[in-house]
């Protein structure tokens, strides 16, 4: 089988979780051939090359949506009109409210509203102009040009003034519009791409989407033209980071409102073109559901994560002290440090010696070293340095560390080096330190944020978010207990090793990747000398073949 691989801003380019477990994916599943198809965030990913990359991956290509590509293509008369058209559609699908009929041939609202079961016009006319804008630029080169164009402009100020739009639209301005035109062609970049051939997506006998949003418009566009079937895997909805993220953007309210309105298209319409879908947890298929996926083609897989590593922790049960409470993630305000402080603070009212060991990955993210700079100095106001006698050095009870420092060398030390590990995120999608903790087999305190309950499972003790009153109870409750710690952390360990190892999410795919392809008809033949290629029922010689075969009788009898 071959698989069409698409992945956004990850595999097989940057670090991080969404590259590994595309990488373990891929060299799980060496039985199948895999073409990559990469967009590229920024210069940096590609300049830094891709990973070692196995033989069955037969190439890797790849398209920036972080520089202009402009091909100098401009359209004539008639392609204008036929832009102008498409382009008109799809801004009213954004602009209108979700359900909002579209206007008919007189351009008024056509009346009586959605029939049962049909797709909403606004969703309808989304879809249109979706797909027409693709077929454009399929047979006459690029959209740069003509999505920055005055046309397009008007056309997206018509659609903002015109009735049952959503709210915030209507207020959009001049600079508004600009704006967001920026932002969509950037996002409708992956229309003008070359990958639409018989020998790049069209050779494809499934597309893998690793995640929503723009990493899935390739494998709609394949499903368009070659029937292509897509399978959509979200371990992080990308549709809640679009949401997440448009308040910290300097960014208009109607410029925000407008991308949110796309993007919640783009997802609906993702979800509805999917052969099958597979969340990471049901915190993402809550998302996926709300979005108006299908029930019967959801299916969850849990990420899979290496467990070799964490096995001599696991097993030690002598290991971590138990006075330590410890803290290992990312440096970032979600993570809710502030609240983990305070909480330790009413720690140390009842157990002064108690210390927590707050190990962080090392600082990338722009905002990272002010937020953490501000942790510090809390903790230093918080916790003065300590000395057991007028003549020794005092020492602070909260520290700050990181991974690869000499305290922990190893993600596995980190988690060692205490009997309780502490979670305190206000906002988590799949909880990687969490599942970390448990295949280390530590007790766990958590915010109940994301799939956290899901995936503790109750192995752990979960707290309301932004709670440090709450926290601190609990980590008192299992650093009193020795014995409940035990147990929590051998059940945690338990639950982690039977359903998120590598093992198991590989073991997933394979099965779904054959489940899709029985589906599916076969569209190229078999390599030459390579016996039972695809199946014989595939192909019927004679006068039968090309024609639809029925169970119930022969192809092409009328009567059968």
């Amino acid at each position: 089988m071959r698989i069409g691989l698409l992945t956004e801003g990850g595999y097989p380019y940057a670090t991080g979780e969404s590259r590994l477990w595309c990488d373990r994916l891929v060299r799980g599943l060496a039985p199948h051939e895999f073409d990559l198809y990469a967009l590229s965030r920024t210069a940096r990913e590609e300049a830094g090359g891709h990973v070692v990359l196995p033989p069955h991956v037969r190439r890797v290509r790849t398209a920036p949506l972080w520089a202009p590509e402009d091909d100098g293509r401009t359209h004539g008369r008639r392609d204008r009109r036929r832009f102008a058209g498409h382009f008109r559609s799809l801004a009213h699908g954004i602009c209108a409210e979700p359900d909002a009929p579209g206007p008919d041939a007189t351009g008024f609202a056509a009346p009586g509203g959605v029939l049962p079961g049909a797709l909403p016009q606004a969703a309808e006319d989304f879809a249109e102009g979706l797909y027409g804008l693709a077929e454009l630029a399929r047979e006459r080169g690029g959209l740069h040009a003509a999505l920055r164009s005055e046309l397009a402009v008007r056309t997206l100020e018509s659609a903002c003034r015109a009735p049952g739009v959503r709210r915030g639209v209507s207020a959009a301005t001049v600079p508004d519009y600009l704006t967001f035109v920026d932002q969509l062609e950037r996002a409708l970049r992956p229309l003008s791409l070359d990958w639409y051939g018989d020998d790049a997506l069209g050779a494809a006998d499934l597309c893998h989407a690793a995640s929503g949003g723009s990493a899935a418009l390739p494998g709609l566009l394949a499903k368009r033209f070659f029937g292509t079937p897509l399978l959509v895997t979200e371990y992080g909805v990308q549709l809640r980071a679009h949401y997440l993220s448009a308040g910290d953007a300097p960014l208009s309210a109607p410029v925000r409102a407008l991308l949110a309105a796309f993007q919640g298209r783009l997802a609906a319409e993702v979800y509805r073109q999917a052969a099958l879908l597979t969340p990471g947890n049901t915190h993402a298929r809550r998302w996926q559901e709300r979005c108006g996926a299908d029930r019967a083609r959801i299916r969850t897989v849990y990420p899979g994560m290496e467990s070799a590593r964490f096995t001599e922790v696991g097993e030690d049960e002598e290991s971590g002290d138990p006075a330590t409470l410890v803290w290992v993630g990312r440096v970032e305000p979600a993570k809710d440090l502030i609240a983990l402080l305070h909480a330790f603070a009413e720690v140390r009212k009842a157990q002064p010696e108690v210390r927590l060991r707050i190990i962080a990955a090392p600082v990338r993210e722009p905002g990272a070293e002010t937020y953490l700079a501000h942790c510090r100095s809390l903790a230093a106001q918080l916790f003065p340095d300590e000395a057991a006698g007028a003549h020794d050095v005092g020492e602070n009870p909260v520290t700050f560390e990181e991974i690869g420092g000499p305290e922990a060398p190893t993600l596995a030390d980190a988690y060692a080096a205490g009997a309780v590990v502490v979670l305190s995120s206000v906002v988590e999608g799949f909880p990687i330190s969490l599942v970390e903790a448990m295949f280390c087999a530590r007790a766990t305190v958590s915010t109940d944020v994301g799939a956290v309950v899901e995936v503790i499972g109750g192995t752990g003790l979960v707290v309301p978010p932004r709670n440090p009153r709450a926290l601190a109870d609990s980590c008192l409750a299992l650093l009193r207990d020795p014995e409940r710690r035990y147990r929590l952390g051998a059940a945690a360990r338990a639950r982690a090793l039977e359903l998120f190892t590598v093992e198991q999410n590989i073991a997933a795919f394979r099965g779904i990747y054959l489940e899709l392809l029985s589906r599916s008809p076969v569209r190229r033949r078999a390599a030459d000398g390579i016996p039972f290629g695809h199946p014989a029922e595939s192909h019927v010689p004679g006068i039968l073949a090309g024609r639809p075969v029925s169970a119930a009788g022969r192809a092409g009898d009328p009567d059968a």
